[in-house]
């Protein structure tokens, strides 16, 4: 029995095209030829060229959605047959990925010039059109995030990528603030991926990153204020400083038990270039308070983001136990 091959797929057969952006390779997967491609895509046609290979099924502006698919179709295409087949590793960062993440002070979308792509750096793309090629670095690029169908760039990644291409002042502000106020991400990430991608040289970046941390404080203590109101725990003293009567300063805790010896500590540290040197200044902190008789019990923002309850229990453990510890180190209690 001789096998008929399949005929191509119709053109009116869009389903795996609902953008109505399709690649040069798809157009042929539909038995449309290269001749033809060219002639519908004349000015004045019926179809336009949005990209190199990446073509507009319709006469006027691409819609904001049509913008992103062709942008990842033009980066996500590799020579060979599998051209135009998917999106490969590409993914949309930059101010069009904090739109899509639904940031109040990033751009509409139809309203960028250009959008950025994020793209392996063994990648050999230009920027072309209203596309801009960003390189991930050497270590392996960020996990994608699918929103409305398409990879888009964590939080952090599409922040740095933004604020390279920022020079106000207040926006790059705007934005750094907002990603943790609406709890899209914590300071921590953002600074690492501004080290990365050196901006932190920037004065204007600088000075937004202290309003990030300061934010990102706030938002903590918020969550910690919460978290002790709404699990019912006795109500601490906050923002103190402990002393020896006397002698030395002991360091600042976020809340103080003083008849239970308990105290809480938020690390609210940005990424440092001396990690381990900073690491080891809070150890010895804790193990100096800890020998006192102090237990401390250290909580990030993200475990109160995300496991409030379960933090919740390990204060309230560490109170419980009081009871069956030998009494604590006498300490003078001082506002912060």
């Amino acid at each position: 029995m001789k096998n008929t091959p399949l005929p191509p797929r119709p053109l009116s057969d869009l389903s795996d095209a609902p953008r109505r952006v399709l690649t040069a390779a798809q157009l042929r997967a539909h038995g449309v030829p290269a001749a033809e491609v060219a002639a519908q895509s004349r000015p004045g046609g019926p179809w336009q060229q949005l990209l190199p290979g990446v073509y507009l099924l319709h006469p006027g502006p691409p819609t904001s959605d049509e913008r992103l698919h062709a942008a990842l179709l033009y980066t996500g295409r590799r020579p060979g047959p599998a051209d135009g087949a998917g999106f490969g590793e590409s993914m949309i960062t930059g101010l069009a990925a904090l739109a899509l993440h639904g940031f109040r002070s990033a751009p509409r979308l139809l309203s960028l010039d250009r959008v950025d792509v994020l793209v392996p750096r063994t990648r050999r793309l230009r920027s072309t059109g209203f596309v801009r090629i960003v390189r991930a670095s050497a270590h392996e690029p960020p996990a994608a995030e699918e929103l409305t169908g398409l990879p888009v760039a964590p939080v952090a990644r599409a922040l740095a990528d933004a604020v390279e291409g920022l020079t106000d002042p207040r926006t790059v502000r705007r934005l750094l603030t907002e990603a943790v106020r609406e709890g899209y991400c914590e300071p921590a990430p953002v600074v690492r991926e501004l080290s990365r991608a050196r901006l932190l040289s920037r004065p204007h970046v600088v000075d937004a990153v202290d309003s990030l941390l300061a934010e990102g404080r706030a938002v903590a203590e918020e969550r910690l204020y919460a978290m002790v109101r709404d699990h019912g725990l006795p109500d601490p003293v906050w923002n103190v400083d402990l002393r020896l009567p006397g002698g030395p300063h002991l360091g600042g805790v976020d809340a103080y038990w003083p008849d239970h010896a308990v105290a809480v500590e938020l690390d609210t540290r940005a990424p440092h270039r001396d990690e381990d040197a900073l690491r080891s200044e809070y150890t010895r902190k804790r193990e100096y308070l800890e020998r006192l008789g102090i237990t401390v019990v250290h909580l990030t923002p993200r475990k109160l983001r995300d496991a409030a309850d379960q933090q919740a229990v390990v204060v309230r453990t560490a109170l419980m136990a009081a009871g069956d510890r030998a009494p604590a180190a006498y300490v003078v209690v001082l506002p912060r």
